[in-house]
């Protein structure tokens, strides 16, 4: 299990307290977003809206600083973006994984977002899947990081307007060895008007990243669009 720093456990359960008290601050996490195509830009604006500090980072500075710019955000280099965030979210695609964990310097102590889905080039289905998973890849590439799978189902397009579809909550599941990161992902999400679903253990992104790749292909193999998104209901 990873194991987080004092730091980032002293940092969890401060959001904890003020949630539980009630505090106007409780929804006041700095955010940093390593990625600034679609879904960096999109999750910021969101975040930025919920009252969070977001720094928007990536190894082009001068894109990264566009991009913030775009978005209303701050921008910073990877590695000092990454040293001052409570939660770290990788929105790049997978491939890239390597080398932002070591721009990151290993993301030691950190809660690490993970929103890959590992599709092909082609988008004709994942590179891997079933016997490990994105999620798991950096996981073991930042063992001292509490990595955490969410958002790989949802579009950047579900990011602008309500946070409900169909009369429901957009549901952002969430996968983790680290519980206390796990629902420190939750409240993040719970922040941003979205219903968070604890999906279990790290192994369960194996099979969020083929749901991600099923929604990928109602999305646009069969003309569904990007206003959709998965949901496991109860009665």
């Amino acid at each position: 299990m990873a194991r987080l720093s004092r730091n980032a456990i002293g940092s969890h359960w401060l959001h904890r307290f003020r949630h539980l008290a009630g505090s106007s601050q409780e929804q006041d996490m700095n955010i940093t977003l390593i990625g600034y195509g679609n879904m960096g830009s999109a999750i910021a604006k969101r975040a930025l809206a919920a009252g969070h500090q977001v720094t928007l980072a990536g190894q082009d500075a001068a894109k990264a600083q566009a991009a913030a710019q775009a978005v209303g955000s701050g921008w910073a280099t990877v590695a000092t973006a990454v040293a001052s965030a409570d939660l770290v979210i990788l929105a790049t695609p997978f491939g890239a994984a390597e080398a932002v964990v070591r721009a990151a310097g290993g993301l030691a102590g950190k809660v690490v977002i993970d929103i890959s889905n590992p599709v092909t080039a082609d988008f004709s289905g994942l590179a891997i899947g079933h016997t490990t998973s994105a999620a798991e890849e950096i996981q073991r590439l930042a063992p001292q990081a509490a990595v955490v799978k969410a958002f790989n189902t949802v579009f950047a397009q579900m990011f602008d307007g309500s946070a409900e579809v169909g009369g429901r909550p957009l549901q952002v599941f969430t996968a983790s060895d680290d519980a206390a990161a796990r629902q420190q992902v939750g409240d993040f999400i719970t922040s941003l008007g979205y219903a968070a679903v604890d999906a279990g253990p790290l192994r369960n992104a194996r099979l969020l990243e083929p749901l991600g790749m099923l929604n990928i292909t109602f999305g646009y193999h069969l003309g569904r669009g990007t206003g959709i998104a998965p949901a496991w209901l109860a009665r």
